[in-house]
């Protein structure tokens, strides 16, 4: 049986949106990357101004956001921050003298009379320079956070409607489309292969930043309020005793699902010992208290939990022990978190039910792709983008055990799901996989 070259446990998953063409441009240099593979997910986003709600679909599942360019990363963090880190592949640079040329061989627009958008000026007026033409003719709009992608449209509609240019150039495909729509000549300055390269790269370091942050030891204090304390506190007090047992009982619950260590603190209190990362989603990414509604249910009150971060261990339990006492000033209806700028944020309690675990990965994915890529190559074709109706085909199978199959091989890091193809009929396009059999070694 073939071994698998995929992706560590800790490798970065980066969530790749915009353009399908963006997107499958990009996929194809990370698959040129085996030294450390990339896992990718993809969300497809034609307009710029649907870049939020497909990057909010998949942050849960990413260490990190890359965008297709600045107009869709401003556009997704226009109402508000990002769950996770983004980065956008930047514009200019080797793509614009590349558009030129391309315009000027193809004959789609003359490089002299042209509109440029969404690059730098001193780039454009640099690249000029060097190629030794006037810049009498070219109109340039920069890219700012408050311009738009309609604003880009009229920018290049004016200018070619009064005859001042031959066309355009963008770096929006969508814009594109437009123009096209509106007769005026155009040229889509895509980012050079080494732009998107660095692009990964950086993309990745910022997932690994974020991933580091995760590691961070977080330290919860979970403590009975003194109403629950006896009078004196003793060995021979039996009832305080099973307090205190069904409190550990009622912290393992909760623990469990976040790799924690429940340890006695003192005679009324426990110390939770965990990581960031493990806190984060064991708390929704800490949209709701841990271990309160456990506490409550199980021993019918209220107890304090104080949350602690910081750069040191002592300095967690400093931070976790302000928190608690913060926690017991709201009567028990709100945990607390004070991390190393001190800063509180109160959590509330929430009644949702947790996520449920995710499933294994099979051990016999690595089989099941080249099983797939062998009935590909068998009959002729030597595509290694797939949907579920094609893989039910070669297979012989329905089509609901084909998507089960192509999601255990994205679990496996064996395949990337991409946007679905355009077609003109009715109903929802289906779903294509690239598969990934250089992740393959005999």
């Amino acid at each position: 049986m073939d071994a698998v070259r995929g992706p560590l446990p800790e490798a970065v998953t980066i969530g790749v949106i915009g353009a399908e063409r963006f997107i499958h441009r990009i996929a194809a240099v990370a698959r040129e990357e085996t030294r450390t593979p990339y896992r990718l997910v993809t969300g497809a986003a034609d307009r710029e101004v649907d870049s939020r709600e497909r990057a909010m679909r998949l942050v849960g599942d990413v260490d990190v956001l890359l965008f297709s360019g600045p107009l869709s990363y401003d556009e997704a963090i226009q109402d508000g921050p990002l769950p996770v880190p983004a980065t956008f592949v930047p514009t200019g640079g080797v793509a614009l003298p590349t558009a030129l040329l391309r315009g000027a061989l193809t004959g789609a627009v003359d490089p002299a009379r042209v509109s440029i958008d969404s690059a730098p000026e001193r780039d454009v007026r640099e690249t000029y320079a060097e190629l030794g033409v006037s810049m009498d003719d070219v109109h340039v709009l920069e890219y700012r956070e408050s311009v738009t992608a309609e604003q880009f449209l009229a920018f290049h509609r004016e200018h070619y409607d009064a005859g001042r240019t031959s066309g355009a150039i963008t770096t929006v495909p969508w814009l594109a489309e437009q123009l096209s729509e509106a007769g005026v000549p155009n040229i889509t300055m895509a980012p050079a292969v080494m732009t998107l390269r660095a692009t990964l790269r950086t993309a990745r370091l910022l997932g690994s930043g974020a991933r580091l942050e995760d590691s961070r030891i977080a330290i919860v204090i979970v403590r009975l309020p003194d109403s629950a304390l006896p009078n004196r506190t003793s060995s021979s007090n039996y009832w305080y005793q099973e307090l205190m047992l069904s409190l550990h009982r009622a912290l393992l619950h909760d623990a469990r699902r976040m790799d924690a260590a429940v340890l006695q603190r003192d005679e009324n209190s426990y110390f939770v010992i965990t990581t960031m990362g493990s806190l984060r989603s064991g708390t929704d990414d800490l949209a709701r208290a841990p271990f309160l509604a456990s506490i409550r249910s199980a021993l019918s009150l209220d107890a304090g939990v104080g949350i602690g971060l910081g750069m040191t261990t002592l300095e967690a339990e400093e931070n976790a022990q302000a928190a608690v006492n913060l926690a017991e000033a709201s009567s028990g209806e709100l945990a607390y978190l004070v991390g190393p700028h001190g800063n509180p944020v109160p959590l509330p309690e929430s009644q949702e039910n947790p996520a449920p675990e995710p499933e294994p990965v099979a051990d016999r994915q690595a089989e099941v792709l080249q099983e797939i890529i062998g009935l590909l190559d068998a009959s002729g074709d030597d595509s290694r983008v797939v949907d579920a109706d094609r893989v039910s085909r070669l297979q012989g199978v329905t089509l609901r055990t084909a998507r089960r199959t192509l999601r255990g091989l994205v679990d496996a890091g064996l395949a990337w799901p991409m946007p679905p193809a355009r077609v003109q009929k009715a109903g929802r396009p289906a779903v294509r996989y690239q598969l990934l059999d250089e992740r393959l070694i005999t």
